[in-house]
């Protein structure tokens, strides 16, 4: 079920919020507790179908793996009840994810060997088993580190796995930072209010925005290579660098809004990363939960930057070579993981040089780290545009079906080769309405928007009834052209909802 869709804003949520709040006070636990949990188990068998009883059992198994590691504290054997826990999980996820990634390669290499290739029935994808995977192991592992106690309620430590805004696309949450929201919760009209204002803006994004530029991106990016013009390229690539950011930041304003209109508080997972100055500098603004998480429970078990430069370097490569395959079993997103460690391990190479080196050795290359010397000119302009230039051309191997067409875009974005004719020229993508959400996608991927807000609100004693007014108006206006769109019948789930 997508956020998007009719059968969910006018019916799933509506219902459930009545529920919900048909238990009188502010406080809400057991009574939500219950009623979130089967509305969860809903939402995700409306989509997920047979694999629902997948998602049950491994909430099963991680809920008691959890409490057997939380009664060997101290102990030997807590170390082997968590390795298994994280080696189940992994191999599930490979399984659904991974075995047809690596038949098709060994198929490939026993092709050119001439020996019979392996037969591998085709994997169905389960819906969210990154994310999912992700929050199971983040939980057993924070219990073995005792940042977390083992909960003991199945209906808590369900909930926890299974919550419906965060569940198929992140962010990923921590346990320990909800523990205490799933035992007792207030929703109070201020922060039910900001729930809503922040799914309206997140619904705006993606239907208002994101769908409309991602009609062009997916038109160029399906043309035919050797038809495609410079021009075309780019104007291509600008329009997905617009839909990713505001589709997956569109879901996360939701996933987040949805969370406050019951009572919980997610963490923030994108902070106007095309603003940033570095490579390093995106990767905290971009995704933040995932870069964490990666941070946490990859990096700094590793070594991270605790130990020498070089083998620093490796580590980082190592994290972003996962975080690639970790966005799906091609060689694209391997490229693209590879392609972003290379220039964290630059740009860390050129720091150690200029003798400006990182503030916080514990987690370098994944957090607060200083804008490095930028080569040519250190200037923040040029550092902006270095940086995004670097993500752009990432997002080509992102969004191309093959490695051979990444490479075949970027030469034509580049001149490389010669366009042949094709019948819609560049001019004919620029309508008015793709015209407007580029114009919204610039203003919007940066914080102006919230810096008037700020500006207005600091001014309200003299602003108060025209700035309410201006603000429930703008997302009255936001609400119904979303709800118009929405009408108009155009599929177009989230890019995320695929790993």
């Amino acid at each position: 079920m997508l956020f998007t869709q009719p059968s969910f804003l006018f019916l799933f949520l509506p219902v459930l919020l009545a529920l919900y709040f048909a238990q009188s006070g502010r406080v809400h636990a057991a009574w939500g507790n219950w009623l979130l949990l089967i509305a969860s188990v809903l939402f995700y068998a409306s989509g997920g179908g047979a694999f629902t009883w997948l998602m049950l059992a491994s909430i099963a198994f991680n809920y008691a793996m959890a409490i057997a590691v939380d009664r060997r504290r101290g102990r030997p054997s807590a170390r082997r009840f968590v390795g298994a826990a994280v080696a189940v999980n992994l191999t599930v996820l490979g399984v659904f994810k991974y075995a047809n990634f690596f038949a098709d390669n060994v198929n490939s290499l026993f092709l050119a060997l001439g020996v019979h290739p392996i037969v591998v029935p085709r994997v169905l994808l389960p819906i969210g088993i990154s994310f999912f995977s992700f929050h199971a192991i983040s939980y057993v592992v924070d219990v073995y580190r005792r940042d977390a106690t083992a909960q003991k309620s199945p209906v808590h430590a369900a909930l926890y796995l299974l919550l419906f805004p965060q569940l198929i696309a992140g962010p990923i949450i921590r346990y320990r930072e909800i523990a205490d929201q799933l035992a007792a919760r207030v929703v109070t009209l201020d922060t039910f209010a900001g729930g809503v204002k922040r799914f309206i803006v997140g619904l705006a994004k993606k239907v208002l925005i994101a769908n409309v530029v991602a009609q062009t991106a997916d038109a160029i990016f399906g043309m035919p290579i050797d038809r495609l013009s410079a021009a075309h390229a780019w104007l291509g690539l600008v329009c997905y660098t617009l839909q990713i950011y505001f589709d997956f930041s569109g879901y996360s304003d939701m996933a987040i809004g949805l969370g406050a209109m019951f009572g919980f508080r997610f963490p923030e997972n994108f902070r106007w990363p095309y603003i940033a100055a570095t490579v390093q500098e995106f990767w905290r603004r971009w995704h933040i939960s995932l870069s964490s998480w990666f941070r946490d429970y990859l990096y700094v078990p590793i070594g991270g930057s605790r130990v020498s430069p070089a083998r620093t370097y490796v580590n980082l490569v190592t994290v972003f070579f996962l975080c690639g395959l970790w966005h799906g079993a091609s060689w694209n997103f391997v490229v693209w993981g590879l392609w972003h460690g290379l220039f964290l391990v630059v740009e860390r190479v050129l720091a150690h040089t200029n003798l400006r080196d990182v503030s916080d050795r514990s987690d370098t290359g994944l957090t607060r780290v200083r804008p490095p010397y930028m080569p040519v000119v250190d200037w923040p302009v040029w550092s902006h545009l270095y940086t995004l230039l670097v993500v752009m051309i990432g997002w080509v191997f992102f969004r191309a079906e093959t490695l051979a067409g990444a490479v075949g875009y970027l030469k034509a974005m580049f001149g490389a080769t010669a366009a042949g004719p094709w019948p819609y020229s560049v001019a004919w993508f620029l309508k008015p309405d793709l015209l407007v959400a580029l114009a919204a996608g610039f203003i919007g991927s940066t914080p102006w928007v919230p810096a008037l807000a700020r500006t207005i609100e600091m001014r309200r004693p003299a602003l108060v009834p025209p700035a309410s007014f201006a603000s429930v108006a703008t997302l009255v206006v936001l609400l119904v052209a979303s709800i118009m769109q929405v009408a108009s019948g155009t599929y177009n789930p989230f890019i995320y909802f695929r790993f």
